[in-house]
């Protein structure tokens, strides 16, 4: 029976592996860039490292990941953390490019080197934020829902009033998955290819 656990270090390969598989606009990313690693080396393994009370994954039953919810309480201190603590192993493999990126691989790896995009003013009132996947087979059938009460309630726990997503503009039913929780749009300048979404980590009797 499926069900919704903490992460536990033997997860690591299945989260990479969600991460990949779903990191172009909510798709497969491995036949877009020539290592699709970079995704879960910046958007994944992070905070399981840095913050694993607040990564939780769907368990299939059989004890294998099909999908996760992580997140970080304070951005601030994540950011501060991924720069000291995360960043320096991570650039052993993905060293940061000299110039502008000249590729779709060298964009992304520009991101993971820069950590304080993350620090957005206009969401500082939702100081946490988080990444929310599952395999293709696994969604529409209210796993997501499920974990993004698990995660809401742990940050409701610790007394984080509100948390914050980004995704990309072009995923429309992601767009639609966040609006029927409860997330609304954040206004964000020159937010790029990314929408801002923020919610109260408060009334989750109707998720």
């Amino acid at each position: 029976m499926t069900r919704v656990r903490r992460y536990r270090p033997e997860d690591r390969e299945a989260v990479e592996d969600i991460c990949v598989r779903t990191a172009h606009e909510g798709g497969d990313s491995r036949p877009h860039y020539r290592d699709p690693g970079i995704f879960p080396a910046t958007f994944a393994l992070p905070y399981v490292v840095l913050e694993p009370d607040l990564a939780f994954v769907l368990d299939d039953g059989s004890g294998r990941a099909v999908g996760y919810i992580l997140g970080t309480a304070d951005t601030a201190r994540f950011v501060a953390d991924f720069r000291t603590a995360w960043l320096p192993s991570a650039a052993a493999r993905y060293p940061e490019p000299d110039g502008p990126p000249g590729s779709p691989d060298e964009a992304m790896v520009g991101l993971l080197h820069r950590p304080e995009r993350m620090l957005v003013p206009e969401v500082a009132a939702y100081p946490a934020h988080l990444h929310i996947d599952l395999l293709p087979g696994w969604q529409g059938r209210g796993h997501g829902r499920t974990l993004m009460r698990t995660l809401l309630q742990a940050l409701q726990d610790k007394g984080v009033p509100a948390v914050h997503l980004s995704m990309v503009t072009a995923n429309t039913p992601a767009r639609a998955f966040y609006d029927r929780l409860g997330f609304h749009e954040i206004e964000v300048p020159d937010p790029g290819p990314v929408t801002y979404l923020g919610r109260t980590t408060k009334d989750l009797d109707g998720l």
